[in-house]
């Protein structure tokens, strides 16, 4: 029996992220290991970049953004970010000492430190967006 009046089940879209990271192996990386494993992905190598496409390709549901980086560090990017849509989940990313570059993190932020491994930004990426870790 084929109930026509039954309501369409909606489509999920994949999360969609913009990765900010001025370095190219770091974007390629994550780019290649976040879309395998079904997010949508955006690259950006500065903030300035970033604070473009965020404006232009929004919302997004997670930024993942390096604490240094030349011109904008992480910080003040998602400083500016906040100014216009203040709710979004932050991955931060550093490869330097942490005592000296770690940010006080608010309830939708977390750290994860360089190299990037694939268990390891797949696994933050899951908790920050879901609060679990989803299968790998």
């Amino acid at each position: 029996m084929n109930d026509e009046s039954a309501e369409p089940v909606p489509e999920r879209r994949p999360p969609k992220v913009l990765l900010v990271d001025s370095d190219v192996s770091v974007r390629k990386l994550g780019y290649r290991l976040l879309h395998h494993a079904g997010y949508e992905v955006v690259l950006a190598g500065d903030g300035l970049q970033a604070l473009r496409i965020a404006h232009d390709q929004g919302p997004f549901d997670l930024f993942i953004v390096d604490i240094v980086m030349p011109w904008m560090e992480g910080l003040q990017l998602t400083d500016l970010l906040r100014q216009t849509s203040p709710n979004f989940k932050v991955l931060y990313l550093t490869g330097h000492q942490l005592s000296k570059e770690q940010p006080t993190l608010a309830a939708n932020e977390d750290l994860l430190e360089k190299p990037l491994t694939r268990d390891g930004l797949l696994e933050a990426v899951s908790l920050i967006l879901f609060g679990h870790i989803r299968g790998l």
